[in-house]
């Protein structure tokens, strides 16, 4: 980095970006659990140097956590703790809190997921921060924002997914409305995040700006894919309601039962795509039925589209209707589960999945880095670190503390 008075610039022209197009980005991520380090990840994962704080000694939360685990150690960690440093810091007492905002004010990017006020009780806030290095970006990660009435409340993206509108229209009518089988507000949330740093980057590298903040809220990032349900709403009236395995008036697209007792997605919902179906389905006639031949026909009928194709669908096993449609210029695709995606080449082909070792768990198959970029892509330079604060001496004397002051760091359990 190169410094302009008491600011920081990163200088990153004469690299070579073969680690990424963010070599040179030093990133300080204070928080736990999943919203808030999993963008860490993906800066991570595009070369940004990220230095994970955690509190001392057991660190973040998310180390135990899954379902399932292997080798008495969580599997979840080896995928969200790749490309990280370990440091721990005790940030409850005010030497730790001087540390973290001398490490903040060398860092690119502050990335942070605790409730509204937490920050800036330990005298970490945007304002601290930038008082001392104007340059930052500060991205923040909370349930519902650092404004509104509702900044305050706990947040998980259990509770989020619900108020954005987004888990009301998942799942089937008159049932209640269900999760989906992944944190899936937390991982819209840090795209959110991720999206907002690298502008706030541009803008500052490019442009010449000053750091900024970046509001990044569970709630926010769920409601941002609900589409037009609210503008329904507004200028209509109608509430837009769950409806299972299909889209209202979107048709023929759903899911139909093989020979094999498997689903497969098969969708047809344009003219020249239609056409194509109904000649494969052996009723090229249907193409032109007043019932189907326009959008808004098939989607008036579509409860006898789906019986037409599915009564078709169940002479053929889930292998055979993958081929046959796709051959024949429809969309379709095969339902899969983990173990299908894991044995599928089309995933290893894409570097969707990618293996590299792992202290603890031995050669991982992991998802890869997503997306591709040509010329500077993201790569996984190093796996989880599962020794907790095992970066923390070399962070420090990297800020410039003494071999003894470290050792009175650890005997006084600030870091």
């Amino acid at each position: 980095m190169t410094a302009t008075g008491n600011r920081t610039r990163t200088d990153v022209s004469t690299g070579t970006l073969r680690d990424g197009p963010l070599q040179g980005i030093r990133v300080v991520e204070f928080g736990q659990l999943l919203a808030g380090p999993y963008v860490g990840t993906l800066l991570g994962d595009f070369g940004a140097d990220v230095i994970k704080v955690e509190p001392p000694p057991k660190g973040d939360a998310m180390r135990d956590w899954g379902r399932l685990r292997h080798n008495d150690h969580s599997l979840w960690w080896s995928i969200l703790a790749r490309n990280k440093r370990s440091v721990t810091l005790n940030l409850r007492l005010e030497e730790a809190q001087r540390i973290a905002l001398r490490l903040a004010e060398r860092s690119d990017v502050v990335l942070e997921n605790f409730r509204p006020g937490t920050m800036e009780r330990w005298g970490l806030g945007p304002a601290d921060v930038h008082a001392l290095n104007p340059l930052v970006v500060y991205a923040r990660v909370t349930g519902y924002g650092q404004t509104g009435r509702y900044r305050d409340r706990p947040g998980f993206a259990s509770a989020s997914e619900a108020l954005s509108g987004l888990r009301y229209i998942n799942g089937h009518p008159d049932q209640p409305p269900p999760r989906y089988g992944i944190s899936i507000g937390d991982t819209l949330a840090a795209q959110s995040a991720f999206t907002g740093i690298l502008m706030a980057l541009y803008a500052r590298d490019a442009r010449g700006a000053e750091g900024q903040v970046v509001d990044a809220a569970i709630t926010d990032a769920c409601f941002a894919v609900t589409e037009s349900t609210v503008l329904e709403y507004e200028k209509t009236g109608v509430v837009r309601e769950p409806t299972g395995t299909r889209l209202p008036r979107i048709a023929p697209s759903n899911v139909y039962r093989s020979k094999d007792d498997r689903w497969v997605v098969i969708a047809a919902n344009h003219d020249t795509l239609w056409r194509r179906l109904a000649a494969l389905i052996g009723k090229p006639e249907l193409a032109d039925d007043p019932r189907f031949n326009s959008h808004r026909a098939r989607g008036e009928n579509e409860d006898l589209l789906d019986r037409l194709i599915g009564a078709w669908a169940a002479q053929y096993t889930a292998a055979e209707l993958d081929r046959m449609v796709n051959e024949a210029g429809v969309v379709c695709a095969p339902v899969y589960n983990a173990a299908d995606v894991y044995e599928d080449p089309y995933f290893r082909e894409r570097g969707l999945l990618i293996s590299y070792d792992d202290s603890a768990h031995g050669t991982i198959t992991a998802p890869g880095v997503v997306p591709k970029l040509s010329n500077t892509p993201g790569s996984v330079r190093s796996p989880a670190q599962w020794t907790v604060g095992a970066d923390t001496d070399a962070v420090l004397a990297d800020l410039g503390f003494e071999e003894e002051k470290i050792h009175e760091l650890h005997r006084e359990g600030v870091v």
